[in-house]
């Protein structure tokens, strides 16, 4: 079996952060003040959620609007948590049945006509991630969204528009279906494009654009995201990113703005292929990871041999806090993703911040040449 088509099994509960949200206490330190409200308030979830996990949780946000309630917030903040909560909640509704699958957000410019290079090639990125088994995410408008709407199809992509004080329609491909969703704020619709994606892929765009790449490298730097691949694609023509990359070096980086590392949080590729296989190549062997408590777990698609974990200590002892990189099996502290907890382990404690020379470690895996036993 290929690399590429290894099983690829996703967990029903996704934590983007790398298990900084499943590490948050599901017994919230939360009260109105009245223990007698906080029994009837629990009582009250209890009747919507019967799982007690998450019926204390829900009666803790209850709990929250309470308090909002009675910090006397004014009307224009109330509409803003309102409105931010409900999209948020319907957002995970819709990408919940479909967690099962990798998706892939693209992003670019809604003003690119479709006789232009850039156009077409986002049409085919779209179409090609679609055939090896990803979905598509995009802002739903047209230009480079429309195009990478229409080469991976309704069936097998979302739209996520955003309501604009001018007229702005969604793309003929996803208009009308379930999986187009609206969106009143940025940061709602952004936290969807983050929080749902296995990879990102950027064409050439404006400030929206720019904001998104920005978005995703600060969350990612910050170790706020999972590392995730991230291709800039250029067209014939237009070295877009190709100039981009060239202010990033003589400026950020000369500068001491940025670091080396940070340079290989993403990937300029010059063609609609090699971007598809940079993405493919990211999972070719690397599942995910989560930190549990003082460790990183790194999840596999197969299990390495041991002259491979060998040689990924001596080539990162530098990321090793103490012990050594050791493969083995999920901590119990991973039971709740149950549909990848079977998954072979690389488990270490290692050096946080420097996530730049974790995406070396994780390219490393995937160019291991020695591999055991598939699953």
């Amino acid at each position: 079996m290929p690399d590429s088509k290894l099983p690829d099994p996703q967990p029903q509960e996704k934590d983007f952060t790398a298990g900084g949200i499943f590490d948050l206490s599901e017994r919230p330190r939360n009260t109105t003040g009245d223990t007698a409200l906080d029994d009837r308030l629990k009582e009250l979830a209890g009747h919507w959620v019967k799982e007690p996990r998450k019926r204390d949780l829900i009666a803790g946000m209850l709990m929250t609007s309470l308090k909002i309630g009675r910090d006397d917030a004014g009307m224009g903040d109330l509409k803003m948590l309102h409105r931010a909560l409900r999209e948020m909640r319907y957002a995970n509704k819709i990408f919940q049945n479909y967690r099962h699958c990798r998706k892939v957000s693209i992003f670019g410019s809604a003003r690119t006509q479709p006789d232009n290079p850039a156009y077409q090639a986002a049409e085919l990125f779209g179409k090609r991630m679609v055939q090896e088994g990803y979905m598509v995410i995009t802002g739903a408008g047209d230009g480079i969204m429309g195009g990478a709407q229409r080469g991976a199809g309704r069936e097998k992509s979302f739209g996520l528009n955003i309501r604009l004080p001018f007229e702005q329609s969604a793309n003929d491909t996803i208009l009308g279906d379930e999986k187009l969703m609206s969106f009143n704020y940025f940061f709602t619709r952004k936290l969807s494009f983050v929080k749902e994606a296995d990879a990102f892929a950027l064409f050439p765009g404006g400030f929206g654009t720019m904001d998104e790449l920005f978005e995703g490298l600060t969350l990612i730097q910050t170790g706020k995201a999972n590392i995730l691949p991230i291709v800039l694609v250029d067209v014939p023509g237009m070295e877009y990113w190709k100039t981009f990359l060239a202010f990033v070096e003589s400026h950020l980086l000369t500068h001491g703005l940025i670091s080396p590392l940070d340079l290989t949080l993403f990937r300029r590729v010059e063609d609609v292929e090699e971007g598809v296989q940079e993405i493919l190549q990211f999972y070719r062997i690397f599942h995910s990871y989560r930190h549990v408590r003082d460790r990183v777990v790194f999840r596999l698609k197969r299990k390495l041999s041991a002259a491979a974990v060998k040689q990924l200590n001596e080539d990162f002892k530098d990321l090793i806090i103490e012990g050594s990189i050791e493969q083995g099996v999920a901590l119990p502290e991973e039971a709740n993703e149950e549909g990848i907890f079977h998954l072979p382990r690389l488990i270490a404690h290692f050096r946080r911040g420097d996530f730049g020379r974790w995406r070396q470690f994780i390219d490393a895996i995937n160019s291991s040449a020695v591999i055991l036993a598939k699953l």
